[in-house]
């Protein structure tokens, strides 16, 4: 049977805030496209959100170009706000989206185009940008004795709120935003919690203005350019010191110690022999970059991440990231669309034109 190839000038890969953003552009620039998300519904990871973390306590989320997100209860769950946001965005811009589309391996096509092999069948594509940010790769590191706890393990990604954790010794590693806002929860409730992180956590009093976020964005943008795995935006700007968490400070919940040695059947133990007792471990410990599906491009340098002229890939100028590095927060990703669209543009009309690619 003859394998049934779809053409289209640019294939976007994520319907999250980058992804949208992207889609709004293309239309708008009149370039052919087309949308393909793995969730079942509008929201991108947002729908993934655990209930507790309402719309009020979100940090940080800035309204998609053309519309504003006006309105919103402040005590509904983020999950359920943001993603009627994104499904009435969708269906205000007809913007279309493909789902649930699996995306496996995006590949080199004929004829100078690339290929991109999906549930939803396979395309053809002059440029694609990828937006699939990082909430499917959940980062979990490795400790010994990690596979003797007794207890249970769980992920950021499959947070389900404080309830499940009425009456348990928790211990909490990470030194993110997320792992600040569990422990002050789960502490309400918990028998115990005990924060443990890597690095001292360094916490930010006054404000952040345009001039400290373009500081923090350069940071990790200096980190892509030289091909390496990009940090989060907010790894390098420090947590926020609100009356949350200064009361969890002065209440001992935020008393942070360093990475355990070992966990064992019970619990964890440190070298200098000492030890706690806990019934669960809440791995708040971050996500990486959902690009394996890139992986047959060979895109990845030697420092084990894909070096990034802007939202391009140096390796190939067809692929634009968006949502990745530098641009992975939601103003981020809004200007990181545009910018993919306008060198995508250029590039068609080069080809069309009969010129060289860079």
């Amino acid at each position: 049977m003859n394998e049934i190839l779809r053409d289209v000038d640019v294939v976007v890969i994520g319907a999250g805030q980058a992804g949208l953003s992207s889609a709004y552009h293309l239309a708008r620039t009149g370039i052919e496209h087309v949308v393909l998300d793995h969730a079942p519904r509008p929201g991108g990871a947002w729908q993934y959100r655990w209930p507790s973390l309402t719309y009020g306590r979100v940090h940080g989320m800035h309204a998609l170009p053309g519309m504003e997100l006006t309105g919103a209860d402040g005590l509904r769950p983020s999950s359920e706000v943001i993603g009627e946001y994104f499904a009435a965005y969708e269906d205000r811009f007809d913007l279309r989206v493909r789902r649930p589309v699996d995306v496996s391996a995006v590949r080199e096509g004929a004829d100078g185009r690339l290929r991109v092999e999906s549930s939803d069948g396979v395309w053809s594509a002059r440029a694609l940008i990828n937006a699939t940010g990082t909430w499917d790769r959940p980062f979990w590191p490795r400790y010994p004795g990690q596979e003797t706890f007794r207890g249970r393990q769980l992920h950021t990604a499959n947070y389900p709120g404080p309830r499940e954790f009425a009456g348990a010794r928790v211990i909490v590693v990470g030194g993110g935003t997320s792992a600040v806002q569990h422990l002050l929860e789960i502490a309400e409730v918990a028998a115990g919690t005990t924060w443990v992180t890597r690095r001292p956590p360094v916490f930010r009093d006054g404000g952040f203005g345009e001039a400290e976020g373009r500081a923090a964005v350069a940071l990790v943008d200096e980190r892509v350019r030289r091909g390496l795995p990009p940090q989060s935006v907010v790894s390098v700007t420090g947590l926020p010191l609100n009356e949350a968490v200064r009361a969890g400070l002065d209440s001992g919940v935020l008393d942070r110690r360093p990475v355990f040695e070992r966990l064992t059947p019970t619990g964890a133990t440190w070298a200098d022999g000492s030890g706690v007792d806990a019934d669960v471990v809440l791995w708040a410990t971050g996500f990486r970059a959902a690009v394996d599906h890139l992986a047959p491009l060979r895109l990845r340098e030697p420092g084990g991440g894909i070096r990034m002229e802007g939202t391009r890939a140096v390796r190939d100028e067809r692929i634009h990231l968006v949502g990745y590095g530098p641009s992975a927060s939601t103003i981020g990703a809004n200007r990181a669309g545009g910018a993919a669209v306008r060198e995508i543009r250029r590039l068609l009309a080069r080809e069309r034109a009969g010129a060289p690619a860079l």
